[in-house]
This record gives C-alpha cells, structure tokens and sequence, in this order.
C-alpha cells in the first residue's frame, strides 16, 4: 500500500520540478557590417518566428503569419515597418533609412530578414536603436554584433537598455 502512494507521489514531484527547467529563451540576434569598399552598412537579423508574429499582433492589433505558410503580402509589409519602427541608425547623429532587401526561414523557427544602408562614407559615431520584441516581452533580450573598420563590438540590447552610440 506505502509503494502505491509513494510512487506516484515521486513521479508528480519530479514532473512538477522538471518544469522549471524548461524556460523559453527571448533572444534576437542581429549583425551589423560596414562594407567600406561598397560604401554600405549590411544588417543581418534572426528572430524567432513565433515570438516576432506574437509581438506584432500586439502592437498592430492584428494576427500575422510571417515565416509561415500562411503568410500574406500584408504580413510582409506589417514586417517591413515593424523593423523600420524598432530598428534604427543613425550615423554621425543622422538618421539613416534602412533598405529592407529580403527574408527567408533557417531552421524552420528564425526568420533571418536582410536589409542595408546605401551610400555610407567613413564615420566616427554609429547609433543603433534595439526595441524589436522589447515591448512585447520584458525578458527579450537582442544582441547585435557590429563589425566596422577592422573592429568588432557587441551590444545587448534590453527592456532597459535600448540605444548604443559606438564610437570608431
């Protein structure tokens, strides 16, 4: 009789302490290169699909399928001016417009969009501005790599750090 209650007991102890061990993980990571022979800053981004289609429906309002087999044109536009909204730059305090170029699915959950800003001479201060999914979840978390003039930094961006001024 002991065996029949014990075991069970064991068996609910373990499954409910398991549990705290499996946390999502909220992690953006973008990449910023400075081409100096094609004059152009080149910005890699990988964000997780489902977590980017929760964050938009949230600020839009409206339910998104970007990265999905569902998605629509508006998904894609939504997208567009979503990462222009919470991703920006400013090189030598001027802000810079960022060019959305393309996107495609790796691993079937990252969607990794690519994007660049044309006609970019030698600078001495780049700004970069972080929110994507900051407002959606407080435990969001993006790190950008920048690469510039031989030199690579890396910045985390979060709930309450969202702007770097690198210096070169």
């Amino acid at each position: 009789m002991k065996t029949k209650v014990i075991y069970p007991l064991i068996g609910i102890l373990f499954l409910s302490l398991s549990s705290f061990a499996f946390h999502k993980f909220y992690m953006g990571v973008f990449q910023v290169n400075y081409a100096a022979e094609k004059k152009m800053i080149q910005i890699t981004s990988r964000i997780f699909i489902d977590d980017l289609n929760n964050g938009m429906e949230k600020k839009y309002h409206q339910k998104t399928f970007v990265g999905t087999d569902k998605e629509t044109q508006t998904d894609v536009d939504l997208l567009k001016k979503y990462l222009a909204e919470n991703f920006t730059i400013k090189i030598n305090g001027q802000s810079k417009p960022i060019t959305f170029l393309s996107k495609e699915v790796e691993s079937n959950d990252v969607l990794v969009c690519y994007s660049r800003i044309k006609e970019i001479d030698k600078f001495k201060t780049i700004e970069i501005s972080n929110t994507i999914l900051v407002d959606w979840n407080s435990e969001q978390q993006n790190i950008t790599h920048i690469s510039a003039f031989g030199t690579k930094k890396s910045v985390l961006f979060t709930e309450s750090s969202r702007k770097e001024v690198l210096k070169y």
